[in-house]
Protein backbone atom coordinates (compact mmCIF):
# COMPACT_ATOMS: atom_id res chain seq x y z
CA UNK A 1 0.00 0.00 0.00
CA UNK A 2 2.88 2.37 0.69
CA UNK A 3 4.29 1.69 -2.78
CA UNK A 4 0.90 2.18 -4.43
CA UNK A 5 0.23 5.42 -2.57
CA UNK A 6 3.73 6.70 -3.36
CA UNK A 7 3.28 5.94 -7.06
CA UNK A 8 -0.25 7.35 -7.32
CA UNK A 9 0.36 10.31 -4.96
CA UNK A 10 -2.40 9.18 -2.62
CA UNK A 11 -2.70 9.63 1.15
CA UNK A 12 -1.87 6.56 3.25
CA UNK A 13 -3.36 6.00 6.70
CA UNK A 14 -1.80 3.19 8.72
CA UNK A 15 -3.88 1.60 11.48
CA UNK A 16 -1.83 -0.71 13.72
CA UNK A 17 -4.13 -2.84 15.87
CA UNK A 18 -1.13 -4.24 17.72
CA UNK A 19 2.60 -3.88 18.10
CA UNK A 20 3.14 -5.97 15.00
CA UNK A 21 6.75 -7.05 15.51
CA UNK A 22 5.79 -8.29 18.97
CA UNK A 23 3.03 -10.69 17.96
CA UNK A 24 3.73 -14.25 19.20
CA UNK A 25 3.09 -15.80 15.75
CA UNK A 26 6.41 -14.52 14.35
CA UNK A 27 8.70 -14.66 17.42
CA UNK A 28 10.15 -18.09 16.62
CA UNK A 29 10.24 -17.61 12.83
CA UNK A 30 13.60 -15.94 12.29
CA UNK A 31 13.40 -15.13 8.58
CA UNK A 32 9.72 -14.10 8.69
CA UNK A 33 10.37 -11.67 11.53
CA UNK A 34 13.54 -10.37 9.85
CA UNK A 35 11.66 -9.60 6.62
CA UNK A 36 8.78 -7.86 8.41
CA UNK A 37 11.23 -5.91 10.57
CA UNK A 38 13.02 -4.64 7.48
CA UNK A 39 9.75 -3.63 5.82
CA UNK A 40 8.46 -1.83 8.90
CA UNK A 41 11.74 -0.03 9.57
CA UNK A 42 11.76 1.25 6.01
CA UNK A 43 8.12 2.34 5.79
CA UNK A 44 7.11 3.42 9.29
CA UNK A 45 9.35 6.53 9.50
CA UNK A 46 7.80 7.68 6.21
CA UNK A 47 4.22 7.50 7.49
CA UNK A 48 2.36 10.70 8.29
CA UNK A 49 -1.00 9.41 9.55
CA UNK A 50 -0.76 6.52 12.02
CA UNK A 51 -3.26 5.16 14.55
CA UNK A 52 -2.97 2.47 17.19
CA UNK A 53 -5.14 1.02 19.93
CA UNK A 54 -3.71 2.34 23.18
CA UNK A 55 -1.17 4.69 24.72
CA UNK A 56 1.34 1.97 25.64
CA UNK A 57 1.67 0.76 22.05
CA UNK A 58 1.83 4.34 20.82
CA UNK A 59 4.76 4.87 23.18
CA UNK A 60 6.50 1.76 21.85
CA UNK A 61 6.29 3.02 18.28
CA UNK A 62 7.53 6.44 19.34
CA UNK A 63 10.52 4.78 20.99
CA UNK A 64 11.24 2.79 17.82
CA UNK A 65 10.63 5.45 15.16
CA UNK A 66 10.11 8.82 16.89
CA UNK A 67 6.60 8.87 15.47
CA UNK A 68 3.75 8.88 17.99
CA UNK A 69 0.60 7.29 16.57
CA UNK A 70 -2.76 8.74 17.49
CA UNK A 71 -4.67 6.51 19.91
CA UNK A 72 -8.11 5.16 19.06
CA UNK A 73 -9.18 2.52 21.54
CA UNK A 74 -11.53 -0.30 20.54
CA UNK A 75 -14.50 0.77 22.64
CA UNK A 76 -18.19 0.14 21.85
CA UNK A 77 -20.70 2.84 20.99
CA UNK A 78 -22.64 4.53 23.76
CA UNK A 79 -25.90 3.08 22.41
CA UNK A 80 -27.76 1.34 25.22
CA UNK A 81 -28.55 -2.35 24.89
CA UNK A 82 -31.64 -3.62 26.69
CA UNK A 83 -31.97 -7.09 28.14
CA UNK A 84 -34.51 -8.80 25.89
CA UNK A 85 -33.81 -12.44 26.79
CA UNK A 86 -34.19 -14.52 29.92
CA UNK A 87 -31.58 -16.88 31.25
CA UNK A 88 -33.95 -19.74 30.55
CA UNK A 89 -34.26 -18.82 26.87
CA UNK A 90 -30.46 -18.63 26.59
CA UNK A 91 -29.88 -21.98 28.27
CA UNK A 92 -28.33 -20.43 31.38
CA UNK A 93 -29.07 -21.56 34.93
CA UNK A 94 -31.51 -19.38 36.88
CA UNK A 95 -30.03 -19.62 40.35
CA UNK A 96 -26.27 -19.62 39.90
CA UNK A 97 -23.67 -16.91 39.57
CA UNK A 98 -22.61 -16.89 35.93
CA UNK A 99 -19.16 -16.02 34.60
CA UNK A 100 -18.79 -15.01 30.95
CA UNK A 101 -15.79 -15.21 28.64
CA UNK A 102 -16.56 -13.69 25.25
CA UNK A 103 -14.75 -12.81 22.06
CA UNK A 104 -13.24 -13.97 18.79
CA UNK A 105 -9.79 -14.58 20.27
CA UNK A 106 -10.33 -17.43 22.72
CA UNK A 107 -6.83 -18.68 22.02
CA UNK A 108 -3.95 -20.36 23.80
CA UNK A 109 -2.09 -18.30 26.41
CA UNK A 110 -5.16 -16.23 27.16
CA UNK A 111 -6.19 -17.89 30.39
CA UNK A 112 -9.20 -19.93 29.31
CA UNK A 113 -7.59 -23.27 30.16
CA UNK A 114 -6.86 -22.08 33.69
CA UNK A 115 -10.38 -20.64 33.96
CA UNK A 116 -11.86 -24.07 33.30
CA UNK A 117 -9.72 -25.59 36.05
CA UNK A 118 -11.00 -22.93 38.46
CA UNK A 119 -14.61 -23.66 37.50
CA UNK A 120 -14.00 -27.40 37.87
CA UNK A 121 -12.84 -26.96 41.46
CA UNK A 122 -16.07 -25.41 42.79
CA UNK A 123 -19.87 -25.43 42.51
CA UNK A 124 -20.70 -21.74 43.05
CA UNK A 125 -20.07 -20.41 39.52
CA UNK A 126 -21.34 -21.46 36.10
CA UNK A 127 -19.26 -20.53 33.04
CA UNK A 128 -20.60 -19.26 29.71
CA UNK A 129 -18.13 -19.06 26.79
CA UNK A 130 -19.33 -17.12 23.74
CA UNK A 131 -17.14 -16.91 20.66
CA UNK A 132 -14.36 -18.72 18.90
CA UNK A 133 -10.63 -19.34 19.00
CA UNK A 134 -7.95 -21.94 18.48
CA UNK A 135 -8.31 -23.42 21.96
CA UNK A 136 -12.11 -23.85 22.01
CA UNK A 137 -12.02 -27.45 20.79
CA UNK A 138 -9.61 -28.34 23.62
CA UNK A 139 -11.84 -26.55 26.10
CA UNK A 140 -14.85 -28.55 24.95
CA UNK A 141 -12.89 -31.77 25.36
CA UNK A 142 -11.90 -30.80 28.89
CA UNK A 143 -15.49 -29.75 29.65
CA UNK A 144 -16.73 -33.25 28.85
CA UNK A 145 -15.02 -34.63 31.94
CA UNK A 146 -17.05 -35.35 35.06
CA UNK A 147 -15.83 -32.43 37.17
CA UNK A 148 -17.08 -29.91 34.58
CA UNK A 149 -20.35 -31.49 33.48
CA UNK A 150 -23.29 -29.08 33.85
CA UNK A 151 -20.89 -26.24 34.68
CA UNK A 152 -20.23 -24.76 31.21
CA UNK A 153 -22.21 -23.55 28.22
CA UNK A 154 -20.42 -23.03 24.89
CA UNK A 155 -22.07 -20.61 22.47
CA UNK A 156 -20.77 -20.13 18.90
CA UNK A 157 -19.90 -16.67 17.54
CA UNK A 158 -22.86 -14.30 17.42
CA UNK A 159 -23.62 -10.82 16.18
CA UNK A 160 -22.56 -8.12 18.63
CA UNK A 161 -26.05 -7.29 19.91
CA UNK A 162 -26.97 -10.96 20.21
CA UNK A 163 -23.75 -11.72 22.10
CA UNK A 164 -24.54 -8.94 24.57
CA UNK A 165 -27.80 -10.68 25.47
CA UNK A 166 -25.65 -13.36 27.11
CA UNK A 167 -23.38 -10.76 28.75
CA UNK A 168 -26.38 -8.90 30.17
CA UNK A 169 -27.60 -12.11 31.80
CA UNK A 170 -24.28 -12.91 33.46
CA UNK A 171 -22.85 -11.70 36.77
CA UNK A 172 -19.14 -11.19 36.06
CA UNK A 173 -16.88 -11.13 33.01
CA UNK A 174 -13.31 -12.32 32.66
CA UNK A 175 -10.28 -11.26 30.61
CA UNK A 176 -7.28 -13.41 31.49
CA UNK A 177 -4.56 -12.77 28.90
CA UNK A 178 -1.15 -13.94 30.05
CA UNK A 179 1.75 -11.52 30.29
CA UNK A 180 3.96 -13.70 28.09
CA UNK A 181 4.58 -11.43 25.10
CA UNK A 182 4.75 -7.71 24.49
CA UNK A 183 1.35 -7.51 22.80
CA UNK A 184 -0.43 -9.19 25.68
CA UNK A 185 1.54 -7.06 28.15
CA UNK A 186 0.11 -3.89 26.62
CA UNK A 187 -3.27 -5.23 25.49
CA UNK A 188 -6.57 -3.52 26.24
CA UNK A 189 -9.27 -6.09 25.36
CA UNK A 190 -12.52 -4.58 24.15
CA UNK A 191 -14.44 -7.17 26.16
CA UNK A 192 -13.87 -5.22 29.39
CA UNK A 193 -15.80 -2.32 27.87
CA UNK A 194 -18.59 -4.70 26.83
CA UNK A 195 -18.77 -5.88 30.43
CA UNK A 196 -19.04 -2.30 31.62
CA UNK A 197 -21.69 -1.59 28.98
CA UNK A 198 -23.61 -4.59 30.36
CA UNK A 199 -23.18 -3.25 33.92
CA UNK A 200 -21.26 -6.22 35.25
CA UNK A 201 -17.81 -6.23 36.91
CA UNK A 202 -14.83 -8.06 35.46
CA UNK A 203 -11.80 -10.03 36.62
CA UNK A 204 -8.64 -9.44 34.62
CA UNK A 205 -4.97 -10.22 34.73
CA UNK A 206 -2.85 -7.35 35.97
CA UNK A 207 -1.79 -5.85 32.64
CA UNK A 208 -0.74 -2.22 32.27
CA UNK A 209 -3.59 -0.80 30.20
CA UNK A 210 -6.28 -2.74 32.07
CA UNK A 211 -4.78 -1.62 35.38
CA UNK A 212 -5.12 1.99 34.26
CA UNK A 213 -8.85 1.43 33.70
CA UNK A 214 -9.34 -0.36 37.03
CA UNK A 215 -7.38 2.28 38.95
CA UNK A 216 -9.52 5.06 37.49
CA UNK A 217 -12.98 3.51 37.47
CA UNK A 218 -12.91 0.67 40.06
CA UNK A 219 -15.19 -1.51 37.90
CA UNK A 220 -13.02 -4.61 37.92
CA UNK A 221 -10.65 -6.76 39.96
CA UNK A 222 -7.04 -7.50 39.00
CA UNK A 223 -5.34 -10.81 39.72
CA UNK A 224 -1.65 -11.66 39.59
CA UNK A 225 -1.95 -15.42 39.18
CA UNK A 226 -4.07 -17.80 37.13
CA UNK A 227 -4.25 -20.45 39.83
CA UNK A 228 -7.79 -21.68 40.61
CA UNK A 229 -7.60 -20.06 44.05
CA UNK A 230 -6.62 -16.68 42.60
CA UNK A 231 -9.29 -16.76 39.88
CA UNK A 232 -12.05 -17.74 42.30
CA UNK A 233 -10.93 -15.11 44.82
CA UNK A 234 -11.08 -12.51 42.03
CA UNK A 235 -14.60 -13.62 41.08
CA UNK A 236 -15.74 -13.36 44.70
CA UNK A 237 -14.26 -9.86 45.00
CA UNK A 238 -15.94 -8.79 41.75
CA UNK A 239 -19.33 -9.98 43.00
CA UNK A 240 -18.76 -8.00 46.20
CA UNK A 241 -18.21 -4.86 44.11
CA UNK A 242 -21.78 -5.05 42.85
CA UNK A 243 -23.16 -4.84 46.39
CA UNK A 244 -22.17 -1.19 46.66
CA UNK A 245 -23.84 1.85 45.12
CA UNK A 246 -20.36 3.15 44.21
CA UNK A 247 -19.95 0.35 41.69
CA UNK A 248 -22.94 1.42 39.59
CA UNK A 249 -21.89 5.05 39.87
CA UNK A 250 -18.46 4.03 38.55
CA UNK A 251 -20.02 1.98 35.74
CA UNK A 252 -22.06 5.01 34.67
CA UNK A 253 -18.97 7.22 34.76
CA UNK A 254 -16.92 4.70 32.77
CA UNK A 255 -19.63 4.30 30.13
CA UNK A 256 -20.03 8.07 29.87
CA UNK A 257 -16.30 8.73 29.58
CA UNK A 258 -15.33 5.80 27.37
CA UNK A 259 -17.29 5.22 24.18
CA UNK A 260 -16.67 5.01 20.45
CA UNK A 261 -18.17 8.40 19.70
CA UNK A 262 -15.43 10.08 21.75
CA UNK A 263 -12.66 7.81 20.47
CA UNK A 264 -13.67 8.54 16.87
CA UNK A 265 -13.17 12.28 17.22
CA UNK A 266 -9.46 12.02 16.45
CA UNK A 267 -10.23 9.87 13.40
CA UNK A 268 -12.80 12.33 12.06
CA UNK A 269 -10.45 15.24 12.69
CA UNK A 270 -7.66 13.52 10.74
CA UNK A 271 -9.84 12.74 7.74
CA UNK A 272 -11.30 16.23 7.72
CA UNK A 273 -7.76 17.53 7.24
CA UNK A 274 -7.70 15.79 3.86
CA UNK A 275 -10.45 18.00 2.45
Amino acid sequence: MWLVCSFKKKILVYDSHEYFLGIPEIQNRYMVKKVWTAIERFIFPRLKYVFTVNKSISNLYFKDYQIRPNVIRNIPKSTKISNEESRENLGLPKNQLIVILQGSGINVHRGSEELLEAIASQDKYFLCIVGKGDVVSDLKLRASEDDLKNKILFVPPLSYNRMLQYTLNCDVGVSLDKNNNINHMFSLPNKIFDYSKSKIPFVATNLIEIKNIVDEYKTGVLINSLSPISILKGLDEAIELTKTSEFFDNILRMNTDLNWEKEAEVLVKTYNNFK
